[in-house]
């Protein structure tokens, strides 16, 4: 039966870390002076690389942690500190905006690797699909990562006229409350983690 709930936890999750609206006028700045085909193009390609690492490291990464004996209460932790640090980084408003280079194609560095396949997309989805128990649920945690890349690919397609609609203080006000957010997630994952040392879980 499809979890419904699992669903919409790992689409939220992932909406906060991938965070669309914040990644609107990073991807206007990287792309600007191209044609508006150019654009769409690279917004496909963005989303379509994105995809491809969180899809590796979704179906390996239990591979991935038993080759390098790492459990899940150490990768909870330490993906809740990447978290927070990325969620510093949205309440601040001290991230990185990398620059146009027109010597590489940037809709797959640094646009669909780090900017949205991150640390903390890969984490979250690494975890997700190890502890989604039954058709329903796996299908649940892919179809939430897939609906998230087709709202990531619909909001650099149409970043032109989304960011004519909420201006860029709206972009700003949105990324504040995804980082208040996403701090408070980060300290979840962080007190699981150490829960699970304590009781010897992983």
């Amino acid at each position: 039966m499809f979890d419904l709930t699992l669903f919409g936890s790992v689409f939220f999750t992932l909406f906060v870390i991938m965070d669309p609206p914040g990644i609107t006028p990073i991807f206007l700045a990287l792309t600007s002076g191209r044609a508006a085909k150019v654009q769409r193009r690279m917004a496909w390609q963005a989303a379509g690389v994105a995809f491809g690492v969180i899809t590796v490291f979704g179906v390996c990464g239990q591979q991935i942690l038993d080759y390098l004996h790492v459990s899940v209460p150490a990768l909870r932790v330490a993906g809740g500190l990447l978290l927070l640090l990325i969620a510093l980084d949205l309440l601040t408003g001290k991230a990185d905006e990398p620059t146009q280079t027109k010597d590489v194609n940037v809709a797959l560095v640094p646009l669909g690797m780090p900017l949205l396949a991150g640390p903390g997309a890969i984490v979250t989805v690494i975890l997700a699909v190890q502890h989604a128990n039954g058709f329903g649920a796996q299908a649940a945690v892919w179809l939430a990562i897939l609906a998230m890349h087709a709202v990531l690919w619909l909001t650099m397609r149409y970043s032109l006229a989304i960011i004519r609609v909420i201006k860029e203080g709206g972009v700003v006000l949105v990324t504040r409350l995804s980082g208040m957010l996403l701090s408070a997630i980060a300290v979840q994952s962080v007190a699981n983690g150490i829960f699970g040392f304590v009781h010897g879980q992983g």
